[in-house]
C-alpha cells in the first residue's frame, strides 16, 4: 500500500481499514489545500485561500445525529429529541459500508491531532477522509501535536469521514442519506452524505462533553478571552454577538467556540477558529477579516466575484457562510490557548422582543436557570416563514452537542462560580425601544461600554434595581451609556404593551424549563421569571 506522510505515519488495520489507494499521513495545511486544488475539491481566491462548497448542507444535520446505544453511557445520557438512540447493529452495519467506501478511494487523508489545549486533559484524536479539504479542515480546527507528542500519539477516538457516501434511510436505519452516529463503546464517530466541515468538530466537541463532566472538568460552547489578570467567558447562541464580543483588542483571545474550565482555569478544545462570515468586513472585523486573506485558511460557500475576491454579502449559497483557519492566524491571542479562572461569565441574548434590559447581573441560581434556558429569539426573515420574533432555547447555549442532563453542566459552573467568586451578567445585544419591527437594535458602543464597565469592575458599585418579572439586578448607571437605556420598559412608548410582551416572554421561559425541572434544585426552579399579569 503506498503512502505518504507528513512526519509520522501508521496503520489503519487497526480501524479494519485496507486502503486501495494511497494513504496520507499527517500532511500540513499548505500540502493539503495544494493537493485539493490539484484534485479538484476547491479553487484558490484571489488571495490564496481555498474556497470550497459543501453542496446541499450548508449547515449541520441535527436530525441525522444518533447515539449509540451502550451499556457504558446508556446511563449518562440524556436521552430524548436531541440525544436521539441507535442500535448497535444499525452503527456496525453502515460502519460497514463506510469501510468498504473509504477503502476504495484513490487516496485517503489521515490527521492524528488533539482536543484540548491542557495537555492532562487532551483527547487523542484521528480523522480519516477522503478529502484533502476536509483534512486541512480538521488539521486547523484541532490541536496540532509537535514531533515528540506525535510519536507517541494513540488515538481515543476515531473518526471516519465519508461525506460523498450516502445512506439509504429505508434499508440503514437512519433519517436521510445523512448521518453522524457516535459509538461511545467503540471509540468512534461515522459520518457520511454531508461535506459540511462542520460536523467533525462539533462531533468531537459531543465527545468531550460527555468525558469532561466526570472529571469535574466543565465543558462550555464558548468564547474566552483575558487580559492576563480578568478572563472571561462568553455564552451565546449564533448572532449573540459571542465571537464579535470577545475580540477586544485590550484583551487576548484564549478561543472563540469550545472550552474547558478545570482545576487550572479555561482551556480552548481548538487549534483554529470557524468563524461565520456573513457580511464580514475590515472595519468591524479586522483580524477576522485579516484571516479570509491568507493561503491555510479554508472558505465554505463563499461566493467569488471575477477577480476572485470573496463577497462576504451575497448569501446565495447560505447564510452560514464560513472560514476556518489556525488559531495562529490571530496575533492578539494567548500563547498556550489557556486563561485563568473566570471571574466573570457572560451570557448574552439576542431579545428581538425587546424588553430584557441590555445588561443585568444574575444571582448564582439565576446564573444556572439561564445556562439551561440558553435563549435568544430569531427575527423575521431570517428563517422561511418567521414573519415575528420568535424564542429560541438551547440548554447550556449548546444543546445538540451536550449527551447529559443540563442540569449536569449547570451544578459544574454553579459550582466553579461559586469557588472562585465569578459574576454572571446576562448582556442583551437585542432590540430597545419595541420589539423587531419597532424598536432598534442596541448600539454595539452601548453593549461594549457595558461589557468593559461589568469586566473592569466599574459596575460594582452602582444603585442597581430589581426587575419585577425576571427578578435579575439592572444598573441605574455605566459609564458611557445613557441611563434611559438601561431600563427597558422607559424606552417603549406604550407602557402597557411593553407589559403585555414581557410577560409572554416570561411565560415562554417557564414553557420551556418545563422539562428540566426534575434535574435541578428548588433554588434554580425558584429562579424562574413570575408573568405580573
Amino acid at each position: 500500500m503506498p503512502a505518504t506522510h507528513g512526519s509520522i505515519s501508521g496503520d489503519l488495520s487497526q480501524h479494519g481499514l485496507a486502503p486501495q489507494g494511497d494513504v496520507h499521513w499527517n500532511l500540513d495545511a499548505a500540502q493539503l489545500i495544494e493537493l485539493a486544488v490539484e484534485r479538484g475539491e476547491g479553487v484558490f481566491s484571489a488571495h490564496r485561500a481555498l474556497v470550497t462548497e459543501t453542496g446541499e448542507r450548508t449547515g449541520r444535520s441535527p436530525n441525522d445525529k444518533f447515539i449509540v446505544d451502550e451499556a457504558t453511557t446508556t446511563e449518562d445520557i440524556n436521552w430524548g429529541d436531541v440525544n436521539v438512540s441507535t442500535d448497535l447493529a444499525t452503527f456496525t452495519a453502515l460502519r460497514a459500508k463506510v469501510v468498504a467506501y473509504l477503502e476504495a478511494r484513490d487516496a485517503l487523508f489521515v490527521q492524528d491531532l488533539y482536543c484540548g489545549a491542557e495537555s492532562s486533559e487532551a483527547l487523542p484524536i484521528r480523522v480519516v477522509t477522503h478529502n484533502a479539504w476536509h483534512s486541512a479542515f480538521a488539521r486547523n480546527m484541532f490541536v496540532r501535536p509537535d514531533h515528540d507528542a506525535l510519536a507517541g500519539h494513540a488515538p481515543q477516538f476515531t473518526v471516519l469521514h465519508a461525506p460523498h457516501f450516502e445512506a439509504d434511510p429505508g434499508v440503514d436505519g437512519v433519517n436521510s442519506h445523512v448521518f453522524v452516529i457516535v459509538n461511545y463503546a467503540a471509540k468512534e464517530v461515522i459520518i457520511g452524505g454531508s461535506r459540511y466541515a462542520g460536523e467533525i468538530k462539533k462531533s468531537i466537541f459531543s465527545v468531550m462533553n460527555l468525558i469532561l463532566p466526570k472529571k469535574g472538568i466543565l465543558p462550555m460552547h464558548c468564547s474566552a478571552n483575558t487580559n492576563g489578570e480578568n478572563t472571561a467567558i462568553f455564552f451565546g447562541l449564533s448572532g449573540t454577538g459571542k465571537t464579535t464580543l470577545s475580540a477586544d483588542p485590550k484583551r487576548a483571545l484564549v478561543g472563540d467556540d469550545e472550552h474547558g474550565w478545570g482545576a487550572n482555569g479555561v482551556f480552548n478544545f481548538e487549534g483554529g477558529c470557524y468563524a461565520k462570515l456573513i457580511d464580514l468586513s475590515e472595519e468591524d472585523e479586522p483580524a477576522i477579516f485579516g484571516t479570509t486573506r491568507r493561503f491555510g485558511t479554508v472558505l465554505e460557500n463563499i461566493v467569488l466575484d471575477d477577480a476572485g475576491v470573496p463577497d462576504f454579502a451575497d448569501t446565495s449559497k447560505t447564510q452560514n457562510t464560513r472560514g476556518s483557519y489556525p488559531i495562529e492566524f490571530i496575533d492578539n491571542r494567548t500563547l498556550d490557548s489557556k486563561g485563568g479562572h473566570p471571574q466573570n461569565v457572560i451570557f448574552l441574548t439576542c431579545d428581538a422582543f425587546g424588553v430584557l434590559p441590555p445588561i443585568s447581573r444574575l444571582t448564582p441560581e439565576q446564573a444556572a436557570y439561564h445556562f439551561i434556558s440558553g435563549y435568544t429569539a430569531k427575527v423575521a426573515g431570517t428563517e422561511v416563514g418567521v414573519k415575528e420574533p420568535q424564542a429560541t432555547f438551547s440548554a447550556c447555549f449548546g444543546e445538540p452537542f451536550m449527551p447529559m442532563h443540563p442540569g449536569v453542566y449547570a451544578d459544574l459552573l454553579s459550582s466553579k462560580m461559586a469557588e472562585h467568586g465569578a459574576t454572571a451578567w446576562l448582556i442583551n445585544t437585542g432590540w430597545s425601544g419595541g420589539a423587531y419591527g419597532v424598536g432598534q437594535r442596541m448600539k454595539i458602543r452601548y453593549t461594549r461600554a457595558m461589557l468593559n464597565a461589568a469586566l473592569d469592575g466599574d459596575l460594582d458599585d452602582v444603585v442597581y434595581v430589581t426587575d419585577g418579572r425576571f427578578g435579575f439586578e439592572v444598573p441605574t448607571s455605566c459609564p458611557g451609556v445613557p441611563e434611559d437605556v438601561l431600563q427597558p420598559r422607559g424606552t417603549w412608548t406604550d407602557g402597557a404593551a411593553y407589559d403585555a410582551t414581557a410577560d409572554r416572554l416570561a411565560r415562554m421561559f417557564n414553557d420551556n424549563f418545563a422539562r428540566y425541572a426534575e434535574g435541578v434544585s428548588d433554588d434554580v426552579n425558584a429562579a424562574a421569571p413570575s408573568p405580573l399579569a
